[in-house]
């Protein structure tokens, strides 16, 4: 395809957050009562972590969010500047200012929305031996309204795009957004994705994920959401390939497309469930001395899979695909990549 065949042809929609990471002991989770690798939202307790986080010498900002950084790594692996477009809402200050120069820097057509009232929303990532702790303050990233995404020239987004992703952290925010959306995608053939995202959205978000999953043509997870999801539905049963299966089974809206449920395992195998079978592919493995952090490894992987999925690869490459993108963000702070993907 030309290049300009592919512009808007991805669309993501999400939180937009501003990480802010630093590397931390085992005291400072427990002083906030933060498990390892979990990703929550934040209470009370947590907000004073932020100001601990900044003032720690070694700090990092950057430009965060699940579906935003997936977005990025997709465009960056497609080299096409354009091909991408996101929505999601920020205030209007620094880290706002900060995003927008990132979103345009990475390639990416975005249309935020300002929120007045509310600050940009932040997410301190606490990095112990690799592993990373997420805890979000949405802030204006929850002031997202439907409205903003009904405007023209934001709805054009929508139209122009032939896949559209949506992580499910954004189930907390605006779930009449992902209708539209989701709607829009069934009644014109395009393929929508989604993300299980963590626990507590399987947990406490479950109506809202059941409103939106039959119109998912691609869900992705990681183990332990999968776990989460068959547990809350009484599945009885902790077989990640049992449960891949049975999710890509679950109802469907429009009948086009069969739905693909794909289930990263950290070190060990993707599960991939796909008409009834399940093919499951060795990731690439790390030296434990070259991990730097978990933070965004599994967006990468979705982007990656993106990148190749809006190409009309097989399944076999995008997931190839994934696993190269993911390994390159674990070995790198935060969701960053080099100036060029390697992958071939």
């Amino acid at each position: 395809m030309a290049s300009s065949s592919y512009e808007g042809i991805l669309l993501g929609m999400g939180n937009p957050l501003l990480d802010i990471s630093a590397v931390v002991d085992e005291a400072f989770l427990a002083k906030y009562d933060v498990k390892p690798g979990n990703a929550i939202l934040a209470e009370d307790k947590h907000l004073p972590m932020y100001d601990e986080l900044a003032s720690k010498g070694n700090v990092e900002y950057i430009a965060g969010g699940a579906t935003q950084n997936s977005i990025r790594v997709a465009q960056w692996m497609l080299q096409i500047p354009g091909a991408t477009s996101y929505i999601g809402c920020i205030g209007k200050d620094k880290f706002g200012e900060e995003m927008k120069k990132n979103a345009q820097a990475a390639g990416i057509n975005a249309h935020y929305h300002e929120d007045e009232n509310a600050p940009t929303g932040t997410c301190a990532v606490c990095v112990v031996g690799g592993e990373r702790s997420l805890i979000a303050n949405l802030s204006a990233a929850n002031c997202y309204k439907s409205e903003h995404l009904k405007k023209p020239e934001n709805w054009a987004l929508v139209e122009k795009a032939k896949y559209i992703y949506i992580a499910g952290f954004f189930l907390t925010v605006s779930l009449d957004s992902i209708q539209l959306v989701a709607e829009h995608a069934a009644a014109n053939n395009k393929v929508f994705l989604m993300n299980l995202s963590a626990p507590f959205i399987c947990e406490f978000f479950r109506d809202a994920q059941e409103k939106a999953l039959p119109y998912v043509d691609y869900i992705f997870g990681n183990e332990t959401e999968a776990r989460t999801f068959a547990k809350v539905r009484g599945w009885e049963t902790e077989n990640v390939e049992e449960i891949s299966l049975k999710i890509s089974q679950l109802p469907k809206a429009s009948g086009t497309h069969k739905r693909i449920t794909v289930i990263t395992q950290g070190c060990d195998p993707v599960v991939v469930a796909d008409d009834g079978k399940v093919k499951t592919f060795p990731v690439i493995l790390l030296p434990k001395d070259k991990l730097v952090d978990t933070n965004g490894a599994g967006d990468a992987f979705v982007g990656g899979f993106l990148s190749q999925l809006v190409q009309e690869k097989s399944i076999d490459e995008c997931v190839r695909a994934a696993c190269y993108a993911a390994n390159v963000v674990i070995q790198r702070s935060g969701c960053t990549y080099p100036e060029k993907p390697d992958f071939n």
